[in-house]
């Protein structure tokens, strides 16, 4: 069986995972094992955080639009079962973003929503 050396390619992913482990303190950045555990980490903790930063906004949009809500005369949970009663499909995000640029809109969307919901 012939002999196999991998200089090049052992060079090469070497060198890629040091470029990853870059402005890491001490031997994350230089040693080849710390290296790798530290981007595994890293990695692991990315993967993590693009799911959490869904979840992170969506509070903090919620938060906004309870605010604005409450500005109005009504709660968060009020003001959405109105809005799906009348049929108005904006996500957390527009109506956050209405309820910070245009408040004056968001107070008729408020409206239509109360004047949807059933009495209770």
């Amino acid at each position: 069986m012939p002999r196999v050396k991998r200089g090049n390619v052992r060079r090469a992913k070497r060198k890629k995972l040091l470029a990853r482990t870059k402005g890491m303190f001490a031997n994350k950045s230089k040693l080849y094992r710390a290296a790798k555990e530290s981007a595994d980490t890293a990695g692991k903790y990315a993967f993590v955080g693009r799911r959490r930063k869904k979840r992170d906004f969506r509070r903090l949009w919620i938060v906004r639009i309870n605010a604005a809500a409450r500005e109005h005369g009504t709660t968060y949970r009020a003001l959405i079962a109105g809005l799906k009663a009348a049929g108005i499909e904006l996500d957390r995000k527009q109506l956050s973003d209405l309820a910070i640029k245009d408040n004056a809109a968001f107070g008729k969307l408020v409206a239509k929503a109360s004047n949807a919901q059933p009495a209770a």
